[in-house]
């Protein structure tokens, strides 16, 4: 996990490596990456937001939390399918939100196991999970474990800021993207974090 030393560290990496990009730092002084500091929210919270708007999200992230009254695997047991449609869920996202609750409650998905983990073995662990697709996977790495080189190419918005910013034509071949930012390893999180800043009114909290 990143620490403000970390942190501090690639900025002076990237600024170096990547001067378009480090044009970004200066606007959003004293911010970093955040996390809800709960494994399960994280997760439900990438579900909830996959395919859909960053504003659709956050409506039904935020009717779903008042539902649930606590975000804790159990109390995904004490609500209904239909309970789950009316706060704006689909079939298959209420589908995969209850097969993410099971997976902590029965152990597949276990917390004491991430630290020894590598990328590659949380990504696989992840993906083995209905619902749980790489980019998922990708946003606990960032978001939650706060793993210091993650570059999530399936991000639209990620390759949305990157063409903004870098003066590219959307869309793009992401490896496009994934060519220029070898120059940020091993601090991919990081340049990535910036480029969502900048496309987004405030920092993304999951």
């Amino acid at each position: 996990m990143m620490g403000p030393d970390d942190w501090t560290q690639a900025l002076g990496h990237l600024g170096r490596a990547d001067p378009e990009l480090a044009v970004l730092f200066g606007r959003y002084p004293g911010e970093r990456v955040q996390s809800s500091g709960n494994a399960f929210r994280v997760l439900a919270n990438a579900i909830v937001g996959q395919q859909i708007s960053v504003k659709a999200a956050a409506a039904i992230f935020g009717r779903l939390t008042g539902l649930l009254g606590e975000w804790t695997p159990r109390a995904v047991g004490r609500v209904d399918d239909a309970a789950l449609r009316t706060v704006g869920l689909s079939v298959r996202k209420a589908e995969y939100f209850r097969g993410l609750a099971a997976a902590f409650v029965d152990g597949t998905l276990d917390p004491a196991r991430w630290d020894e983990e590598s990328d590659a073995q949380v990504l696989k662990e992840f993906t083995a999970l209905r619902g749980i697709g790489r980019w998922t996977a990708e946003m606990f790495l960032i978001f939650h474990l706060q793993r210091p080189d993650v570059l999530p190419l399936d991000d639209i918005g990620l390759l949305q800021s990157a063409a903004r910013q870098f003066g590219w034509e959307y869309p793009f071949d992401p490896k496009r993207l994934e060519t220029r930012a070898q120059a940020w390893l091993p601090w991919r999180t990081v340049g990535v974090w910036y480029l969502w800043r900048n496309l987004d009114p405030q920092t993304v909290v999951y």
